[in-house]
């Protein structure tokens, strides 16, 4: 292959998790395309189109014309009606209709990244026009497939792959993620310590350090006297990451210890997907 080395963990992060919607949703009944998801207004069918629709534009292919209705009560802002787009297009879509543009969707794309010989660096076009790197672009589709493989495991109940590569992309995203969560948006006290002990299919232990200036950071030593603490499940702590459950419905799986207020606000800030 040509792929770069630095590219080929989320090539095939992306290609385990693709496979295995392809795997879930092949011989769906009809009536288990129309099943809620965890993603507010989106039934399985949807993701899929999410998925297909996100592919295509890693492929290159235009977006589509079309209107949205004006009744969608999920769609509040640009980037949902930039989403939203790819799904609505597809929404009448049969069973049959879905898993071929699915599976010819996957086979374009595994030849598109057979002959990806860019450097990780190459600027592409992102999201809403925005410009990135060839390999945060990556990066970021890997994530978001597993994430999208997790929700219709959770809607269709095939629980599962929680310790696939993609698993390990996201952890990784999720990670960095945390000293926004814990440094800005829960304005934890400077020169504080915040320690996530997660356990299950993926595990680790880490420490956010806020510095003087309110900075955050991802620490692996773990502090001593932290001022607060928070032990859960990896499923857990991807469910929350990711918006799919506030942390009421879970608060039974996780254990905060630690200044109540500061970890109140850690846990009702740590949604950090759009």
């Amino acid at each position: 292959m040509s792929l770069h080395p630095t590219l080929q963990p989320y090539a095939d992060a992306w290609t385990h998790s693709i496979e295995a919607i392809s795997e879930l949703v092949q011989h769906l009944a009809e009536a288990d395309w129309n099943r809620r998801t965890p993603c507010p207004g989106w039934s399985v069918r949807d993701i899929v189109s999410h998925v297909i629709g996100l592919d295509s534009e890693m492929y290159g292919d235009p977006r589509p014309i079309h209107s949205l209705p004006r009744d969608l009560f999920h769609v509040t802002n640009e980037h949902q009606r930039y989403m939203e787009m790819q799904v609505d297009v597809r929404r009448h879509h049969t069973a049959p209709e879905m898993t071929s543009e699915l599976e010819l969707m996957v086979i374009r794309r595994n030849r598109q990244l057979r002959n990806e010989s860019r450097d990780p660096g190459t600027k592409v076009r992102g999201p809403l026009g925005a410009e990135l790197t060839l390999e945060e672009s990556m990066r970021s589709h890997a994530f978001n497939v597993w994430v999208h493989e997790q929700d219709l495991r959770a809607s269709l109940g095939r629980p599962g792959n929680l310790d696939s590569p993609g698993a390990y992309v996201a952890r990784d995203v999720l990670l960095d993620e945390l000293p926004r969560v814990v440094a800005e948006r829960a304005d934890a006290p400077r020169s504080s310590a915040i320690v996530f002990d997660v356990h299950g299919p993926v595990e680790f232990l880490r420490t956010v350090r806020v510095d003087i200036q309110g900075r955050g950071t991802v620490e692996t030593v773990p502090a001593l006297g932290p001022a607060a603490s928070f032990s859960l499940d990896w499923e857990t702590f991807v469910r929350l990451a990711c918006g799919r459950v506030g942390p009421d419905s879970v608060a039974d799986r996780v254990k905060a210890e630690g200044d109540p207020a500061l970890t109140t606000a850690i846990l009702r800030n740590f949604a950090v997907t759009p």
